[in-house]
């Protein structure tokens, strides 16, 4: 397809925005689809070649990914839990299924140290032949139902399917080197892990088998006669999760890497809006009403959610009313009129919209969401700092109107919990533990160094000579000239931040659907409802984000 000349950018002090960066949707270019593409068009092939799970639901299998070159294996372990011992929370200690993604084909000495340390998760340890690190548990009630309607020759209830989403929920899925698992540094280059967060994505997919197969082998070993799951419901089940402040910090740890992903995100759609016809808008209208659908189906019991769903309703309504092709530039048209009159959850569905009928205009972006992050690290010891003064005037103006001096400014903290090395928010004027910060109140430091420069001459290796603890925030200011999508933009510690905001855009660029929050700080999500299977991948569709049907409840 000839690419139209793009628009230009929306600017990042628009979009780098806790709110808006919060009402974040899946898209195509997000990791779960550009994935399942990937192993479509390589022609990856699925098979189970160990299965020795009891009647108990006890035991070990095996999922293996055999792709043109290499192959990588999930080796699952499945554990007879106590119901009082079934916790969502990360402290947990025991959970109904284990997993690791092994990189190649395990032997029977690996499955052996595997079993001695995988179901421990971080009690144990792994080496760099295991990419990662996962562990589940069951929804109770979606699976005891499913089991028995199978047992009982039955299929189980659609409606409860899309109610809940998933028969597991995971509540880590931990990789690039935790607890002794391979680098990341090893994936470079790799066929099909060579993305952000491949490796992960690959071992949920996987780990959604296993749930399928785990429930049609207790049904049948309740009743030898049991039914399997029809294939027009298999799809309906995702991967369930709950994600708590664990990830938060690395929207903030990783400039160079986020802009990148919000780069390839705002070039597509510059690309579709610079679009001088509607060719593809009866298209665009069957994800709009998809959404609508969606949107109808999707539950929260939390105030704040609760409150965006009611906006995403009301505004996609309002979108299947009125939206028309308009003059020369259509998509621009429509994309300017959701700016001004759309609430930011509406404007970013109508964007993950817009973008769903464009594949052959925009897919190639997803080669740009990688980076070598370590060619950004070098800071700039020969710039002037009357130019380090005017890149924090010209990006950080957002970081220098807060008065940090107030309480609700700098209300909170960020630090590592000794327990499990996770990120966790501290409340500063509450709780003790402040000393302990991690650099992550941006904005608050951008003040400080903006504040330590004033009447500053020469250049900055001589300033951070005299102020090193001014280190980190000087790489990022010059970084932003390179990277201008790598900061958000909004105070981090503030007794106003939503941390689950956070936790929402990393997970939509997952591909994360059924965003839940349980609390301002964590949340649960489905991942893969309603994608391909192993045994469909050659065939399945690729727009399977917003599905063709969504049962309200």
């Amino acid at each position: 397809m000839t690419r139209p000349a793009a628009m230009p950018y929306r600017a990042p002090d628009a979009v780098m925005r806790l709110a808006r960066l919060g009402s974040f949707h899946a898209t195509r270019l997000s990791f779960m689809r550009t994935l399942l593409r990937r192993m479509k068009a390589e022609g990856w092939r699925i098979d189970r070649p160990l299965w020795q799970i009891d009647a108990k639901g006890v035991g070990r299998a095996l999922y293996r990914a055999r792709g043109p070159r290499r192959s990588y294996t999930l080796v699952a372990f499945a554990h007879d839990l106590a119901p009082d011992q079934r916790s969502d929370r990360v402290i947990a200690t025991a959970w109904d299924a284990t997993f690791t993604l092994f990189d190649g084909e395990p032997t029977q000495a690996d499955l052996d140290r595997l079993a001695a340390n995988v179901p421990l998760q971080e009690a144990g340890r792994v080496s760099e032949t295991e990419l990662t690190l996962s562990r589940a548990n069951r929804s109770v009630r979606l699976w005891d139902h499913v089991v028995a309607r199978l047992a009982a020759g039955a299929q189980p209830d659609a409606a409860l399917i899309d109610n809940v989403g998933y028969l597991m929920r995971t509540t880590a899925v931990y990789g690039s080197g935790k607890f002794g698992a391979a680098d990341l540094g090893r994936l470079a280059g790799r066929p099909l892990l060579d993305g952000p967060f491949r490796a992960e994505m690959l071992t949920v997919w996987l780990i959604r088998a296993f749930t399928l197969d785990m429930v049609e082998h207790l049904a049948a070993a309740r009743d030898p006669g049991a039914a399997r799951i029809a294939p027009a419901l298999r799809r309906r089940f995702g991967v369930g999760n709950s994600t708590g402040l664990g990830m938060a910090p690395f929207l903030v740890t990783h400039p160079a890497l986020i802009d990148a992903w919000i780069t390839a995100r705002e070039a597509a759609l510059a690309r579709v809006r610079a679009l001088p016809d509607a060719a593809a808008w009866d298209a665009f209208r069957v994800h709009l009403d998809r959404a609508a659908r969606n949107a109808d189906a999707w539950r929260s019991e939390h105030p704040y959610q609760q409150e965006k769903l009611d906006l995403l309703r009301r505004d996609l309504r309002r979108l299947q009313e009125q939206a028309m092709p308009v003059g020369p530039a259509p998509w621009d048209a429509l994309w300017r009129r959701a700016e001004a009159e759309l609430s930011l959850e509406g404007q970013e569905a109508l964007l993950a919209c817009m973008l769903e009928p464009h594949g052959a205009l925009i897919d190639d972006l997803e080669d740009l969401m990688s980076v070598d992050e370590a060619r950004h690290f070098a800071i700039q010891g020969n710039m002037p700092i009357a130019r380090l003064r005017g890149l924090i005037a010209r990006n950080y103006a957002w970081a220098l109107q807060p008065d940090y001096a107030e309480r609700a400014a700098s209300a909170r903290f960020w630090y590592v919990s000794e327990e499990k090395l996770e990120p966790r928010l501290g409340e500063r004027y509450d709780e003790p533990g402040a000393p302990l910060e991690q650099p992550l109140a941006i904005g608050r430091d951008a003040a400080l160094l903006a504040h330590d420069l004033e009447g500053a001459r020469g250049m900055v290796a001589e300033f951070l000579m005299r102020n090193p603890q001014h280190r980190h925030i000087v790489r990022r200011v010059q970084l932003s000239v390179r990277c201008p999508y790598g900061e958000i933009r909004d105070n981090l510690v503030s007794a106003e931040m939503m941390p689950i905001d956070l936790l929402r855009a990393k997970l939509s660029m997952f591909g994360a659907t059924r965003f839940d929050p349980r609390s301002d700080r964590w949340v649960r999500i489905c991942m893969y409802q309603h994608a391909p299977l192993p045994e469909d991948l050659a065939t399945g569709a690729d727009d399977w984000s917003l599905p063709d049907e969504a049962v309200a409840v």
